[in-house]
């Protein structure tokens, strides 16, 4: 087993979303390891935060410039710079720790991340729908959920707020203050763009818009939250009214840029706008960032924020070690008994019939 990835640790934002993997080029990635003949297994994480190749490899010559040549293949795009200070390689029993902590968000940018076990999920069934996990990953991925699923219930390690989009409201509480008083709009009716939305009604928000590229998503979550859903084609005339935006799109390109963002603090004729963006790659230009009374925020600026609340889960820390201990000598004895027992399909019916 061979992990090949970059994160928030290893490499700053504009070099992740170099390499970020939307869902068509996770299809495509998996469909180029399904039919080398070098890899028997495989899956593909990839997040706001990382970006993970997972193999189970025939020969050693699958390596990290193999793992890196494939990518820029999908993403049909040449890095043309220093790889080498931004990737990381784990491999054997340094690999399957390394998952383990990935999924108990011991290695998130927040530490006790819930989001990461739903995205280590889907991450898992993308890869199963595509015919890329056989015995061993489908013992390895349902022993790492479980994994995680034990830290997040039997620990206090997600104790408290635990999300992206948990840190990005605190960023904006300290770049604007009190939220109640304030008006907030939300692009994105995604699954961080919704965390925002629950976080903004439970503080009492006054106002809340929200945009996204489905109306009829947007409309429901709206009245969910207590929000007003809005259209794209209204987007200068709510952001010449609100406090915050918080843009959650993960659309290809920027749709906020400097020029757009100058037109409109022209028309609020000098009263501070506060910018969070938590999308991958970047949606809103970082040029906004030199205007004046525009304070913009991305994700690798929640380190911030994120550093303060740190000590609330660092007792749970050991306790969560222990557990990923037990784990990794639970997968190696059932990886003994399957090695002992090859033709046994125990293995196969046990991890199709667990949740993925």
């Amino acid at each position: 087993m061979i992990i090949v990835g970059l994160s928030h640790k290893t490499a700053p934002i504009e070099i992740r979303e170099k390499f970020y993997l939307n869902p068509l080029q996770q299809d495509l990635l998996l469909s180029e390891l399904k039919n080398h003949p070098l890899i028997s297994e495989a899956f593909v994480l990839s997040t706001c935060n990382r970006i993970e190749v997972y193999l189970k490899r025939v020969d050693l010559s699958v390596d990290s410039p193999f793992v890196i040549s494939l990518i820029a293949k999908i993403k049909k795009i040449n890095f043309d710079f220093d790889l080498n200070s931004y990737i990381y390689v784990y491999e054997g029993p340094q690999a399957l720790d390394h998952l383990l902590r990935v999924t108990c968000g011991l290695e998130s940018l927040v530490l006790g991340e819930k989001q990461i076990l739903g995205q280590v999920k889907h991450a898992v069934e993308r890869a199963r729908t595509s015919g890329t996990l056989s015995r061993h990953f489908n013992i390895l991925t349902n022993l790492a959920i479980r994994t995680g699923k034990k830290a997040q219930h039997e620990t206090t390690i997600s104790h408290g707020g635990s999300s992206i989009s948990w840190a990005a409201i605190e960023m904006a509480q300290k770049a604007a203050g009190n939220l109640q008083d304030k008006s907030v709009l939300v692009i994105g009716a995604g699954k961080m763009g919704e965390i925002a939305l629950n976080h903004l009604h439970d503080l009492g928000v006054k106002k809340i818009f929200l945009m996204n590229r489905t109306g009829e998503k947007a409309e429901l979550l709206a009245t969910r939250y207590n929000g007003i859903a809005a259209s794209f084609w209204n987007i200068k005339e709510i952001l010449s009214e609100v406090d915050i935006c918080f843009c959650a799109v993960g659309a290809p390109h920027y749709i906020l840029d400097k020029e757009k963002i100058s037109n409109i603090m022209e028309i609020r004729q000098g009263r501070k706008l506060v910018l969070i963006d938590i999308s991958m790659p970047r949606n809103i230009d970082p040029e906004v960032k030199t205007l004046n009374n525009v304070h913009l925020s991305a994700i690798d600026d929640l380190h911030e924020v994120v550093d303060n609340s740190m000590k609330k889960r660092e007792s749970a820390l050991e306790e969560v070690e222990g557990i990923i201990r037990q784990k990794i000598l639970e997968f190696n004895d059932k990886i003994l008994k399957l090695q002992r027992n090859p033709d046994s399909d125990f293995f196969e019916q046990r991890c199709h019939c667990e949740e993925p």
